[in-house]
């Protein structure tokens, strides 16, 4: 009984999850999630304790980094974004979807790809429909879908909140993981590149220049501005430093994040205004999928994924491909900490060198969630956004492209992955 139940409360889990992205719906699937599971046996109050004490550190270092990006847009850098690309709209159109995409692979790195979702997606309809004023309709899926992709694999811990909860758990520093996942990232972003201007090439050998013009020239930055840019450079900097010294990242993001609110209500802005801009209903959901994974694991799924790996003759491909797979159809979010229990200690007894296995799973789980849109928070946001701004991408166009994306970057990414943690 137990098993279906917990089943049934993921089933639960994954389609308020996939129906309301934003504001409570992840918390009440997740709630909803964990309840079910609890009338089947399988989840205990001790449960919620345990969940606090493994994840509170990566909780800390999400909400902070969220809260810089919030003050970043605020203060005028998302109109900063918007005007370098731009100029870039005079020429050729491929001129302008190839800095839009190197811009979002940018900021999902420094920031998060939630974060380049939020920040990007909005700017660049702006931008196409205010320069383009008769062409911008053909351009707004492939450039949506630039957005989207550049968000790909994270090659520094923080660019994922997932990647962060996993790495948390698995013990996986700083600077262990930059070193492997750097050079993962810029494949993936190569191949990814590579395929979407094939996609796309009708639309992008449109050579004619942009029409219409920015409504006004940038403003130079304020100081305030400068100020939160300082201190995300900073705290990008120390972070590698103190990973060195097997010191925490927490407390630098919270003070990057503290010295980013000092200087927006500084500027004027309201302190309830920036907390606002903190997605404060992803941590109750984060806290449900990780109680939902511990109730998963004493059903048995753990040791069916344990099983399954171990038993690979090519463990890398199959935790990577199993993690693609896995995350599309229910949410990476559950199945990285299904792939954090079950990779625990390594599933055969024998090590893993580099942290191979583990980063696999991550590859997988940062890829996936590009085969069907339930797959991953970043998706349901981007599909909620487009919709807001009446940008229609078919579930149909998204599988397609989707397809053609994961299957080459994902192989290309994981053979990188087994190339640089096995020198």
């Amino acid at each position: 009984m137990s098993t279906a139940v917990v089943f049934v409360g993921l089933a639960v889990l994954v389609g308020a999850v996939a129906w309301r992205p934003h504001g409570l719906g992840p918390t009440v699937g997740a709630g909803l999630a964990v309840a079910v599971a609890a009338l089947g046996g399988a989840v205990a109050l001790s449960d919620f304790r345990t969940a606090a004490e493994a994840q509170w550190r990566a909780y800390v270092t999400l909400a902070a980094v969220m809260t810089m990006t919030s003050a970043a847009e605020r203060l005028g850098l998302l109109a900063r974004l918007a005007a370098i690309i731009e100029p870039r709209t005079r020429g050729p159109v491929k001129h302008a979807f190839r800095v839009t995409f190197a811009l979002s692979a940018l900021v999902a790195a420094a920031l998060s790809n939630d974060a380049a979702i939020l920040l990007m997606t909005p700017t660049v309809i702006l931008l196409l429909r205010t320069v383009y004023p008769r062409r911008h309709p053909k351009f707004l899926v492939p450039f949506a879908v630039a957005v989207f992709t550049a968000a790909g694999v994270a090659p520094l811990v923080i660019s994922n909140p997932m990647n962060l909860i996993f790495c948390d758990h698995a013990g996986i520093g700083f600077n262990a993981y930059a070193v492997a996942m750097i050079p993962v990232a810029i494949a993936g972003w190569l191949v990814a590149y590579a395929v979407l201007a094939w996609i796309f090439r009708d639309v992008l050998s449109d050579a004619s220049p942009a029409l219409g013009a920015w409504p006004t020239a940038p403003e130079p930055l304020s100081v305030g501005a400068q100020l939160v840019l300082v201190a995300v450079v900073a705290a990008l900097c120390a972070y590698p430093i103190f990973a060195y010294f097997d010191l925490p990242l927490w407390p630098v993001a919270a003070a990057g994040a503290a010295v980013c609110v000092a200087v927006s209500v500084h500027a004027g802005h309201r302190p309830a205004a920036l907390v606002g801009g903190v997605a404060w209903t992803i941590f109750p959901f984060l806290m449900g999928v990780f109680i939902l994974a511990m109730a998963l694991e004493r059903v048995g799924v753990v040791g069916w994924l344990r099983s399954l790996y171990a038993s690979s003759p090519a463990p890398v491909a199959t935790i990577g491909v199993t993690s693609a797979v896995g995350s599309a159809a229910l949410n990476n979010h559950p199945m990285s900490v299904l792939n954090a229990f079950a990779l625990a200690g390594s599933p055969d007894g024998s090590p893993d060198p580099g942290n191979t296995r583990a980063l696999a799973a991550l590859v997988g789980g940062d890829l996936g969630p590009r085969l069907l849109p339930v797959g991953s928070l970043a998706s349901l946001l981007w599909y909620d956004l487009l919709r807001k701004h009446q940008v229609d991408v078919k579930v149909t166009t998204f599988i397609r492209v989707g397809v053609l994306l994961t299957i080459p970057t994902l192989a290309v990414s994981l053979l990188v992955l087994w190339l640089v943690t096995g020198l």
